[in-house]
């Protein structure tokens, strides 16, 4: 689902890859996509975030895997 996310006020990572694809782990992808945005906990409304391809083995695992962080 590559393309683009408008934030509503209050997002945060977690929450858009929740929104997007049901798994608030993966939010690294998101964030990795946009770097200029790191340093943002809480968004404001109205921010464009590039939405990334998930890899394929992020699509179809079965069980939650630690993000990269952990």
């Amino acid at each position: 689902m590559a393309g683009n996310y408008r934030t509503v006020q209050g997002d945060a990572w977690d929450a858009i890859a929740s929104r997007l694809w049901g798994k608030e782990h993966l939010q690294h992808f998101i964030m990795e996509a946009n770097p200029a945005y790191m340093d943002v906990l809480s968004f404001p409304a109205g921010v464009e975030l590039v939405v990334p391809d998930l890899p394929a083995a992020a699509r179809t695992a079965k069980k939650a895997e630690l993000p990269p962080w952990m």
